[in-house]
């Protein structure tokens, strides 16, 4: 079946995304394209600003509002500014934020070391982390990657090179799945792995 130019760019646009594949593309643009007009429109203006209206934080690296000299969690003065948990993505802020115990400040690396495809030290956020320890007002640094290989691999990274500073370092507790991601962890699996990080030796 030959689509109109339109909806086959639209599947084409879908497959693009992260566990979308062929079928799914295709049932998300027929859907769109029976939906109501505001479904569409609501979409693409909330695709167009997604872009022009966020920005990263220039100290955690975590994503915020555009303009915003930092975000809200570096802003605040409940948050304890001794205490730096170290992840790789946006979206594991947001499960740790989630479980509600953590009052500490965020670093987002934006990635894993992976030799493979190519990503060393100078492709990750990991300059500007050194440079907050540096400045002497962390006392811990809970390093939270994914227990992956990679993630392993980036924690064991970072533990040597923050050795030249005088802080603490500590990995998450084995609670959580080796080869999960933090993002799909529960909110009590995510509590005993904080609760329970341990001293990286």
């Amino acid at each position: 079946m030959i689509l109109p130019e339109p909806l086959q760019n639209l599947i084409t646009a879908f497959e693009r995304l992260p566990g979308i594949g062929p079928k799914s593309a295709s049932r998300l643009a027929f859907y769109l394209l029976r939906a109501p007009d505001d479904i569409s429109q609501q979409l693409s203006e909330a695709l167009a600003l997604l872009k022009a209206n966020t920005a990263l934080c220039p100290e955690c690296f975590n994503i915020t509002l555009a303009g915003r000299e930092r975000c809200e969690i570096c802003e605040s003065r409940a948050r304890d500014e001794s205490i730096i948990c170290v992840v790789e993505e946006p979206l594991d802020v947001l499960a740790l934020e989630r479980v509600g115990i953590y009052k500490g400040k965020y670093h987002v690396l934006h990635g894993v070391l992976n030799p493979i495809e190519g990503i060393g030290p100078d492709d990750l956020k990991i300059k500007p982390l050194m440079a907050r320890v540096a400045n002497g007002q962390a006392r811990e640094i809970i390093l939270a990657t994914n227990p992956s290989m990679e993630g392993d691999a980036t924690a064991l990274y970072l533990r040597q090179q923050l050795q030249q500073f005088n802080v603490h370092v500590t990995r998450l507790a084995r609670g959580l799945p080796v080869g999960g991601d933090l993002e799909y962890a529960d909110q009590n699996t995510l509590l005993r792995a904080l609760s329970g990080r341990q001293e990286m030796n």
